[in-house]
């Protein structure tokens, strides 16, 4: 069998006849840059979010830093986030001349710490700044009563959470605003870059609305300090498309996390916690295995296409290090699941016997370095 981490084909073909006419619609009406499809996905999102506002943004990466900095973020804040993410969590916190502060994760789910939250809170604090990764919720019920006891902002990066919930109630409502990306292997991905920023404050959404298009609130008159970080309309059209078929795609996912738990349950490999009264989209099934680089050659071996996400925390990239003054040993629960985490194939047109030969690959690997 060859199976790879995500197969963007197969989904294609189950709704293609849908995203070839989306595409050609917009082709056809030469309606390239914020066209009438942008604002119908940003409305539909919004919907199905159960938020106010939603704003296309050109990538989730933009979708952070434009959420920063209306929320004020300069040099000499420092927002807080954690080690244990996508390096682009804390770029847009560089970029604007401000100091991420890292906090140790929680080692069960993986996700920030209230406790390590509510004793890096300083007078210096603009913005908390939770990830939810993986697609396992970040404790925002938590995060919500400590941000508004010191009266701080909170930024979601819900970039990997599309569907994921906390007691019934969406990621991304919780938290002042929260950043979506809809990079292709997302949950909801578009065919290109693409993200948004999603809020029920009309103030901000309005503001970022006008800086995502080069800080114009009427053409030529430039109000604000702005980026050209637009949605694409053929991206907003095949998002739109996307979007009718989440829920039911996270479904699937559910269902494979689920095949995996039970058939690697007597494995010696870490499994993954969800905590009780959150439902992840299971956007990356990671497991943890002592042996991991070994595990992971053997499944590449056997045709199975294994990935790793993250393998180096963002306080030990070469590119930050320096500037963010961490070192190696400040975060060891970070640092050991490096080297420990494996992200196993999982999207939903899987079928069980693929899942059923992966774990049969595993436990060969397992049985072999037993001997």
């Amino acid at each position: 069998m060859h199976i790879p981490l995500v197969n963007l084909q197969a989904q294609y073909k189950t709704i293609k006849k849908d995203i070839d006419e989306a595409i050609a619609g917009v082709v056809g009406r030469a309606d390239f840059i914020l066209g009438d499809e942008v604002e119908k996905f940003e409305k539909e999102f919004a919907r199905y979010l159960g938020v106010k506002h939603c704003i296309g943004m050109g990538s989730g990466s933009h979708a952070i830093l434009l959420a920063l900095r209306v929320l004020g973020v300069g040099p000499g804040d420092e927002v807080i986030t954690v080690p244990n993410t996508f390096i682009s969590t804390i770029l847009p916190i560089l970029e604007l001349g401000a100091r991420p502060v890292l906090i140790e994760i929680n080692p069960d789910t993986y996700q920030m710490d209230p406790e390590r939250l509510r004793k890096a809170i300083n007078k210096k604090t603009k913005v908390i700044l939770p990830v939810h990764l993986y697609g396992c919720p970040a404790p925002m019920r938590e995060i919500m009563e400590i941000a508004k006891k010191k009266h701080v902002s909170v930024l979601e990066d819900a970039c990997q959470a599309h569907g994921s919930l906390i007691n019934k109630k969406k990621c991304g409502r919780f938290g002042d605003l929260a950043a979506f990306s809809f990079y292709p292997g997302k949950n909801l991905g578009a065919y290109g870059d693409a993200g948004c920023v999603v809020t029920d404050n009309s103030t901000l959404a309005n503001k970022l609305r006008a800086m995502r298009n080069i800080g114009q609130t009427e053409k030529y008159k430039h109000n604000i300090f702005g980026y050209n970080s637009r949605l694409d309309t053929i991206q907003a059209a095949v998002l739109s498309v996307k979007l009718k078929h989440l829920d039911n795609w996270n479904k699937k996912r559910r269902k494979i996390a689920a095949l995996y738990d039970k058939l690697l349950a007597s494995s010696p490999v870490v499994l993954p916690k969800i905590p009780d009264g959150n439902l992840s989209n299971f956007h990356l099934y990671v497991i943890r295995a002592k042996k991991r680089d070994q595990l992971l050659q053997f499944l590449h071996k056997n045709g199975v296409g294994a990935g790793v996400h993250y393998p180096i925390p963002v306080h030990l990239q070469k590119g930050v290090k320096d500037i963010l003054g961490y070192k190696n040993g400040d975060f060891p629960v970070t640092e050991k699941y490096a080297k420990e985490i494996l992200s196993l194939p999982l999207y939903p047109e899987m079928q069980e016997n693929e899942v059923e030969y992966i774990v049969n690959i595993i436990k060969d690997f397992n049985k072999k370095e037993s001997k």
